[in-house]
């Protein structure tokens, strides 16, 4: 019994970080479908959504700005919700220069202000962005020349996650691999999720507009039940610094999880295979079956220690169990650690898998997510 619960396990966390990404590529392989890009512009609003980000919200301005873009077809909106700091202040300054601001007293999460900032978008195409991500001059460009393919209804920015030292970071590298699978996805089929710090969507993707739920992983599925698709942009780049404050860090990591776990059960009609064909199948082994990891690996170290005695291999298989853990916790102990790559890779999966597991414990429990306080980068 122990021994099938060691294989099952490994053979299940194996699928969900490798075996799904295969399945991918043959499916790409046979029935793949592509993106039909081209140098359109049409009108966009843009979104930013700021809760106290007096520090960071003129250089977000002054990228948006900068990007090269018909002034006449942009409008740019920031969702001010709640902010008791110069935030408000600083934006009217650029009243002036395009931006409009749209100041909500009561604070009531990010998916509340980006919903009224919806109402007041006249652009057919919604960009949504956070405030620490930038972007190249032609990034605006880039990111809405996949709407000129009628099949795409919302499009994903390419994640670019550096150190302070301007190097990728153990996240970085993770950061690589959710890229690399989204591209495989976008090739073969849809995405599951979007970037939640940069992404796009054809205003009646938005129409249905949740101001509680999760808006990158909702508007995925708004997308897929009007019959269109997600897709992601590799040269659409949005770039972002490493977090300053780890303590913010997993509380976002955490956040992230509850928060796509409420969206995933009010929405388990998607997970029916004969109306949603190998969306469900997506839909189950990107999300569900990849939160279920951490449940994985305790049901692996638990029975490999019941395996190892008078077993060679599974002693060794504990061995390497116990050095990844180990590698991880040295890490989290001291920072300076995480330099090595033997260190950083193992680090980031710990925390991942621990934030996950404390998620589901808050999920569980009834507790849910709506107001958030931006993680300082």
């Amino acid at each position: 019994m122990a021994e099938m619960l060691f294989n099952g396990s490994v053979v299940l966390i194996f699928f969900a970080y490798f075996g799904y990404p295969v399945t991918l590529l043959l499916v790409r392989w046979v029935c793949g479908r592509d993106v039909e890009r081209a140098a359109v512009l049409p009108s966009v609003t843009f979104i930013v959504t700021v809760h106290n980000e007096e520090k960071r919200i003129k250089d977000k301005l002054e990228n948006t700005l900068s990007l090269d873009y018909p002034k006449a077809k942009l409008q740019i909106i920031v969702a001010s919700d709640g902010s008791s700091d110069r935030t408000n202040e600083i934006v009217r300054d650029y009243c002036s220069h395009r931006a409009v601001l749209l100041d909500m007293p009561d604070r009531r999460g990010k998916e509340h202000a980006q919903k009224e900032a919806v109402k007041s978008a006249t652009g057919d195409i919604i960009v949504f962005s956070d405030v620490a991500t930038t972007m190249e001059a032609g990034g605006l460009r880039q990111l809405v020349s996949s709407f000129a393919d009628p099949t795409v209804g919302c499009v994903s920015s390419e994640d670019r996650l550096l150190g302070r030292d301007g190097k990728p970071s153990g996240e970085g590298l993770y950061v690589r691999y959710e890229m690399w699978l989204r591209a495989l996805e976008s090739k073969a089929n849809t995405l599951v999720g979007l970037s939640g710090s940069l992404f796009a969507a054809r205003k009646e993707v938005c129409e249905d507009f949740s101001g509680e739920l999760q808006s990158d992983f909702r508007t995925v599925l708004n997308s897929v039940k009007m019959g269109l698709r997600a897709v992601s942009d590799p040269l659409a780049v949005g770039l972002y610094q490493d977090t300053a404050d780890q303590k913010r860090e997993w509380d976002r990591k955490v956040r992230t999880v509850v928060r796509g776990l409420t969206v995933f059960f009010r929405h388990v009609e998607l997970l029916n295979i004969l109306r949603y064909g190998l969306f469900s199948y997506q839909l189950f082994c990107h999300k569900l079956f990849r939160w279920l990891v951490p449940i994985f690996l305790i049901v692996a170290f638990v029975s490999n220690l019941v395996l190892i005695h008078g077993s060679f291999i599974y002693s060794v298989l504990l061995l390497v169990q116990l050095s990844l853990y180990g590698c991880g916790i040295l890490g989290l102990l001291r920072p300076k650690t995480q330099e090595m790559i033997l260190v950083k890779v193992p680090v980031y999966f710990l925390a991942v898998n621990a934030s996950i597991l404390f998620a589901w414990s808050r999920y569980l429990s009834g507790q849910r997510v709506i107001t958030w306080t931006p993680t300082k980068r």
